[in-house]
């Protein structure tokens, strides 16, 4: 049972790490590759884009949360597989998937984070 909620808060976590990109990152992208236009038809096919954008540092703020958690579910010392052998196969298996799931969030609100407030503000900061 506790595999599963750890499954569980991995999936939400990698979840809310995508929510970084999608945010953030996907327009800031479109923008500077010159796409500004996609970006004008997405805010309008999908206004909820501007208040996620609005929240965005809450949005960071949350999800950093989740990673730090989940990452605490992943590797606390009580953590333990049981003594069956077809259940203990299985606990390992979900680690394995529930640490590769983790990570692969971890690299998404990394870029998300660098993107959103080193390297735009850097650009907008050289640019000027």
């Amino acid at each position: 049972m506790k595999e599963v909620k750890t499954t569980v808060m991995t999936f939400l976590t990698l979840f809310l790490s995508v929510g970084t990109l999608i945010c953030c990152v996907l327009p800031v992208i479109l923008v500077s590759l010159g796409l500004g236009a996609v970006v004008v038809a997405l805010i309008s096919n999908v206004p909820i884009l501007v208040t996620l954008s609005q929240y965005k540092g809450w949005i960071f703020i949350l999800s950093a949360g989740l990673l730090v958690f989940t990452a605490w579910m992943l590797w606390r010392s009580s953590r333990s597989c049981p003594a069956d052998p077809k259940l203990a196969a299985l606990c390992d298996f979900l680690t394995r998937w529930n640490k590769r799931i983790y990570w692969t969030a971890v690299v998404i609100w990394l870029i998300g984070f660098l993107v959103t407030y080193i390297i735009l503000p850097l650009w907008v900061w050289l640019g000027d």
